[in-house]
């Protein structure tokens, strides 16, 4: 097994060689000898950590500025002058994202001017206009209830995920464990010596690292088989707004769901039309029209918006993997397809295909549609991972995907979780 240029390649008389010995065991050794260090870009990804005592406002102005998607939560005992004396793994206690914080603060600011319309009488109800006249930093300012919690109580609302580091001498493997026991969208990666975070790996690198081993037995065993013949814990069908509905209507399926998007349908012909995303809550802080007018707006009118349109100059860099995985922590738009044109695939495509296709897209998900372009589920970057994860780590998926392969070679079955050779 050779790497060059932090790529790995496997030579043809290796591979033939491989079937000398069981598959368990040349998987092991193929995904548990590379390093994560293989994986591009890490290290040009885009850091920033939040303070558990920062204010939602403070935390949501500071990424917004910097163009950065969330931030490492550093635990609130540490103060501004003292460096962090705690290991590693316990001065961080989780990960935050931008769109979470508003999606949340949009919310709560819906409930407070629903009581208030309720229980005021209508000279003292603060009228909306003027309250959103300066954007959607001054209704944090004009609701210090909402901009003034502090990022650490955000965790009641389940919108931290887990921090779980993972260092340059760790595996594919340990990633790809981690990524299937653990509802997470990526991992941030630690020096190798000392606290800090020097980048990160998200879940779209690690189905490009993975779409390497094509050609390899086990892993085409899995990769070429249609999608329709792959079992999942469970099948999605996604969220789904018609076209004449709200923007408000999409944020607020988007956060009831906990869905990373939602498909908007043609109300005739329920035909796939285009999609509203959890990232693309950033228009409407960056654009004050969009977020005054949500409650009129159409979600139609909305994805068919020309906003911060600056993606197209960019499309030839999509054959360069690592920058554009580092480049799509970013908060803009720039590297993501437009809400007009979301990601899809039908059922019948083979699983390297969708694959492909949501790396080179570099999206999150991809919408399963029929020959009539309804949308018929929805198939995420971790639906991927887990078919390609040991089955120890989740009785649940009873030994499906890459492993199974492998462990039928072996002798092997999986029962209550725990590998057994039979």
């Amino acid at each position: 097994m050779q790497r060059d240029g932090g790529l790995v390649e496997l030579d043809k008389n290796e591979n033939k060689n491989e079937h000398q010995i069981d598959s368990a065991s040349a998987l092991q050794q193929y995904l548990d000898h590379i390093p994560i260090s293989s994986i591009p870009a890490i290290q040009n990804s885009q850091l920033f950590q939040l303070k558990a005592a920062d204010s939602v406002r403070d935390a949501i102005h500071m990424l917004y500025q910097k163009d950065i998607f969330g931030a490492a939560i550093l635990d609130v005992s540490h103060s501004d002058t003292t460096p962090p004396t705690m290991t590693f793994t316990t001065s961080y206690i989780g990960i935050i994202a931008f769109s979470s914080m508003v999606l949340w603060c949009l919310q709560e600011y819906e409930k407070i001017l629903e009581n208030s319309m309720e229980n005021s009488p209508k000279d003292d109800v603060p009228k909306v206009n003027d309250i959103e006249s300066h954007g959607f930093f001054s209704i944090l300012d004009r609701f210090p209830q909402i901009g003034q919690t502090k990022v650490g109580d955000l965790a009641k609302s389940f919108l931290w995920e887990p921090f779980f580091p993972v260092r340059l001498d760790d595996t594919i493997l340990h990633a790809l464990l981690l990524l299937s026991k653990h509802r997470l969208c990526l991992l941030p990666v630690a020096q190798q010596h000392g606290p800090g975070l020097i980048g990160f790996v998200t879940q779209n690198a690690v189905v490009q690292f993975l779409l390497q081993s094509s050609g390899l037995e086990w892993f085409d065993s899995v990769a070429d088989k249609n999608f329709s013949y792959l079992s999942f814990e469970n099948r999605k069908h996604p969220s789904c707004v018609s076209r004449g509905e709200t923007v408000a209507d999409a944020l607020k399926v988007l956060w009831q769901n906990q869905t990373c998007a939602v498909a908007v349908l043609d109300q005739q012909t329920k035909k796939l039309i285009g999609n509203v995303r959890n990232s693309d809550v950033y228009h409407l802080v960056n654009n004050d029209d969009l977020l005054r007018n949500r409650m009129i707006l159409t979600v139609q009118e909305f994805i068919h918006t020309e906003i911060d349109n600056i993606g197209s100059e960019h499309e030839h860099e999509h054959e360069h993997g690592g920058f554009v995985a580092a480049r799509s922590l970013s908060l803009k738009s720039s590297f993501i397809p437009k809400m007009d044109s979301p990601v899809t695939n039908k059922e019948k495509d083979t699983l390297k295909q969708i694959m492909e296709h949501m790396t080179q897209t570099n999206s999150s998900f991809s919408f399963l549609i029929n020959d009539n372009e309804q949308v018929t589920g929805l198939v995420t970057l971790r639906d991927i991972i887990l078919q390609f994860a040991p089955p120890c780590v989740d009785s649940t998926i009873d030994g499906g995907g890459f492993f199974q392969f492998a462990l039928e070679q072996s002798g092997c079955d999986v029962k209550n979780g725990t590998i057994i050779r039979n």
